[in-house]
């Protein structure tokens, strides 16, 4: 039987409230999804929950829902039982990432769900082919991989194990589009996937800049927001090489790629702030130093960018030229 692509028909349970599955359950009741909150430690119920409801208030005031929270609230449902899973039809996991930790929550999810039920994981680099061994039907197992925050960023890759359904995948893909997400598929499966691969390539080479004192942390920053940051949005590493001329870059490649970083194990840079303690914004100590309050206002000043650069690439989506010729077309 051909499953159901539309959200309020699809019951979801989100395991893990933390930071990207409370985002994740946002975007999902935004969607439609009745949801089950599921928070492993019951220690974390009540924080995962404000957590959802002020992701819900934001989105409010800032236009991205048409509804007021408590009209999304009431599909959601928050716990710590398992059997509580029972109904939902897809689950996404966002635990601790420890491949043990995982093993044990997907035997309990495992247990509790139908077997027509999708799980899936949203692991940053574990492979999906390892994890889907922990289930009984590896076939209906995926990565579902997102960015945070998961209700405003456009970002979501499915990824294949060794063992996954090409036409559950490819479910999944168009399930996407009905949380307005510009979907990945990768066929499969790699370590790190796609987005990550891509981004750490780039933070070592950050890394080793600064490591070597060719340059500062600072101005590392503000290079990538100031070239990537101004085409990524819209076009991708690829198109934009076609914009700028492509025979141009094989030629610097030639001569820059042997000089690149191709460190196999994490730098004194990073090695130094994480054995001191650093989390970043989480305790004010990481590349840089930030006092409570500049943290907290670092936090909502990107959040406010979030919704800001969501508008901006709503505006120009992967087919925006391929409509504008339609349109063109018809107009003629």
């Amino acid at each position: 039987m051909k499953k159901s692509t539309d959200p309020s028909e699809i019951p979801a349970g989100i395991v893990g409230l933390g930071l990207m599955g409370s985002s994740i359950a946002t975007c999902l009741l935004i969607a439609g999804h009745p949801v089950v909150g599921l928070e492993p430690i019951v220690e974390g119920l009540e924080a995962g929950e404000k957590r959802i409801k002020d992701h819900l208030h934001l989105a409010w005031e800032k236009g991205l829902i048409s509804e007021t929270p408590d009209f999304y609230l009431r599909k959601l449902r928050i716990t710590s039982d398992y059997a509580d899973l029972r109904d939902v039809q897809l689950v996404i996991e966002n635990v601790k990432e420890d491949i043990e930790v995982k093993k044990e929550v997907f035997a309990k999810v495992d247990a509790a769900v139908s077997i027509s039920a999708i799980i899936t994981s949203n692991t940053s680099a574990i492979p999906i082919s390892d994890l889907q061994q922990f289930v009984r039907f590896p076939t209906r197992f995926f990565g579902l991989h997102w960015m945070q925050p998961a209700h405003t960023t456009r970002f979501l890759e499915v990824i294949c194990g060794k063992d996954s359904d090409p036409d559950l995948a490819n479910y999944l893909y168009d399930l996407g589009a009905s949380w307005e997400k510009e979907t990945v598929l990768v066929k499969k499966d790699i370590r790190g996937f796609i987005g990550n691969r891509l981004m750490y390539a780039m933070y070592r080479e950050a890394m080793y800049l600064v490591e070597e004192d060719y340059v500062s942390v600072e101005d590392v920053d503000r290079a990538c927001r100031n070239v990537a940051g101004y085409f990524l949005p819209m076009v991708g590493v690829f198109r934009w090489m076609d914009l700028t001329g492509i025979e141009a870059y094989r030629t610097v490649m030639k001569d820059l790629f042997p000089l690149l970083s191709n460190a196999d194990a994490p730098g004194r840079l990073i090695n130094r702030i994480v054995d001191d303690g650093g989390k970043g914004i989480g305790n004010g100590k990481g590349f840089y130093t930030y006092s409570e309050e500049e943290g907290k206002l670092w936090q909502d000043m990107y959040d406010e960018f979030t919704y800001e650069i969501r508008e901006l690439a709503m505006k120009y989506p992967h087919d925006v030229v391929k409509k504008k010729l339609i349109e063109n077309n018809d107009n003629s």
